[in-house]
């Protein structure tokens, strides 16, 4: 029902690239010119400037590529509806997640989900990123939400929201003066680090690594198998560890943690929706969807 034209619009805008958009919509060159030219003439407006075989938005162009976002939300939300009205949907849907995921992201999205669906039955596995993923192989749960770094062939990984890992301390910690240190003050600070398996350890060994430091060359004062154990170490220590900027939002808003910028470090990851490889289960595909429809950014 939607309008073709603004579908080629949409992907021409996102692709940045007449033939790549062709190749995509299965229609040719001279066609996709032609939609876009019809769409500028309805619109009375130009949405692509063009340098050779080289394009870019206008202003024009950006404001209509966001309507025409919010446009196909709203239309593949009427599906889903639609869709989930005339399917009874029942069963039990088994979902691992790490710890941080469980904690911190899940929860809402679970509540919505089941108010959508009380007839369908949820459980949730909380473990770290290794585990849950054995967990899916092993086939003992339908789908799987971590964080990591490490990916596995035999599993598919889409990812659904970004997410940022910081460096904090209590507020009350007078070692800590400096609202920026350097890649070296960082080496001589008691660092506390979450458990081998870990998804959140993963992410931060690897950007570590990519700055030029080792995990071996850190003062790891303790090591802890949940975030929890971690933010109640350093509300009565003077150590560091490196937390989601997510799990530590409250402690932020209440001034008992703060964040200590590390100069020529960022660190960020993705929370992954997690299959296996060649798996169609219906209510997997229902439930990204769900997720998909309540803002998260793919």
């Amino acid at each position: 029902m939607l309008d073709f034209r603004l579908k080629v619009f949409y992907v021409v805008a996102k692709r940045l690239n007449f033939t790549k958009a062709a190749e995509e919509l299965f229609i040719s060159q001279p066609a996709v010119s032609k939609h876009i030219h019809e769409i500028e003439t309805h619109y009375k407006s130009k949405f692509f400037e063009r340098n050779g075989s080289r394009i870019k938005l206008t202003p024009a162009g950006s404001i209509l590529l966001k309507c025409a976002e919010e446009i196909f939300n709203i239309h593949r939300n009427i599906e889903f509806e639609l869709a989930a009205l005339k399917k009874d949907v029942k069963g039990t849907l088994h979902i691992g997640a790490s710890t941080t995921v469980a904690q911190y992201f899940i929860p809402a999205y679970l509540a919505s989900f089941k108010q959508k669906f009380p007839n369908l039955k949820i459980s949730l596995c909380v473990n770290n990123t290794e585990h849950v993923e054995n967990l899916l192989i092993e086939n003992k749960i339908n789908l799987a939400i971590v964080e990591g770094h490490t990916k596995r062939k035999n599993l598919k990984y889409l990812p659904l929201v970004k997410d940022e890992i910081v460096l904090c301390t209590r507020s009350s910690n007078h070692a800590s003066n400096k609202a920026m240190i350097t890649l070296k003050d960082l080496q001589q600070l008691p660092i506390v680090i979450r458990e081998g398996g870990s998804g959140s350890r993963e992410v931060i060994v690897a950007a570590l690594k990519k700055a030029g430091i080792a995990v071996s060359s850190l003062k790891i004062d303790m090591e802890f198998e949940s975030t929890e154990s971690i933010k109640s170490y350093l509300l009565s220590s003077n150590s560091y560890a490196f937390l989601s900027i997510n799990a530590i939002f409250n402690e932020l808003k209440n001034g008992v943690l703060k964040i200590v910028d590390v100069k020529d470090l960022e660190i960020q990851r993705y929370f992954y929706f997690v299959t296996q490889q060649g798996d169609t289960h219906f209510l997997n595909d229902v439930f990204l969807k769900h997720l998909t429809l309540n803002n998260l950014k793919l």
